[in-house]
């Protein structure tokens, strides 16, 4: 008896970023597609797999075909089980959801880790009625489009990364008591380039980027937002537009990304997992 070949259709989300995967639950509850999945998303950074809705307990199933699941920072578990977590602005769903407006910057996740996540996925359960739209920048080719001169100029730069300095972007006036509370995460010092294993380089960049090491301050501004101004041009860049049902994978390694404004009463409401870590910054 002949069996039915499963879906699976790859096609160019944008020319430097992004793929997307139309297929089934069962193809990639199966975890028989998870090797090539990691291998596009390593190459494209981003995968849209479009009304796919999956389950909170079918998203925790597929993470685990692809890696580790991370549970960090109170994420990714309760009642010592694997979780999803509640991406959203509702206080009565996500207590502290006041910290996730600094997700509206350009940011990699875990620059205050020594090894960041290597992924996260999305799933989207409700959507506000105007923006919310998702933003990627591919820092793998944004470095590779560098040229030479610049390349060398920045190759041993180091950078001071800082929780607090991402926080400012939504609330440039604090309290004394939140800017200590915010501080209290102390600070990361990474390469400006990654140098990956794979032998791939990219940008290390984002809202958390307060200084570059042994640089004049006007100088490392300058530098910092020229860079991001360069990753984040049209040509690296992919927008998701959401529809229910939908789920993103990203490569945190070598994508930066941040959510578009929308309506905070919207209701808008999105299911998380991550992949942990296997690399740290070199």
């Amino acid at each position: 008896m002949a069996t039915v070949a499963a879906k699976w259709e790859v096609s160019e989300a944008a020319p430097k970023i992004g793929s997307v995967i139309r297929t089934d639950k069962e193809t990639l509850l199966s975890g028989e597609k998870a090797a090539e999945i990691r291998e596009i998303m390593e190459a494209r950074g981003v995968i849209v797999f479009p009304q796919i809705n999956l389950s909170d307990d079918e998203q925790i199933a597929f993470t685990h075909t692809l890696g580790t699941f991370a549970h960090e920072d109170g994420e990714g578990s309760k009642d010592g089980k694997d979780a999803v977590y509640p991406i959203t602005m509702d206080e009565s769903i996500n207590p502290i959801a006041s910290y996730l407006k600094g997700a509206f910057f350009w940011h990699i996740d875990g620059t205050m880790s020594e090894k960041p996540i290597l992924a996260s996925i999305m799933s989207a359960r409700a959507l506000a009625q105007e923006g919310g739209e998702t933003d990627f920048c591919n820092t793998y080719a944004a470095y590779d489009d560098l040229p030479e001169d610049e390349k060398l100029a920045i190759a041993d730069l180091k950078v001071v990364h800082a929780m607090w300095r991402s926080q400012l972007y939504w609330r440039p006036e604090p309290s004394f008591a939140e800017l200590q509370n915010w501080m209290a995460r102390g600070s990361n010092t990474l390469p400006l380039v990654w140098k990956h294993r794979s032998g791939r380089q990219s940008l290390v960049l984002g809202a958390t980027a307060l200084e570059v090491e042994g640089m004049d301050t006007v100088e490392s501004e300058k530098l910092l937002v020229r860079l991001r101004d360069w990753a984040t041009q049209p040509q690296f860049c992919y927008r998701h537009t959401w529809s229910l049902g939908d789920m993103v994978i990203w490569d945190n390694t070598g994508t930066m990304h941040r959510a578009l404004p929308y309506d905070h009463k919207s209701g808008r409401l999105m299911m998380r997992t991550k992949l942990e870590g296997e690399e740290a910054f070199a």
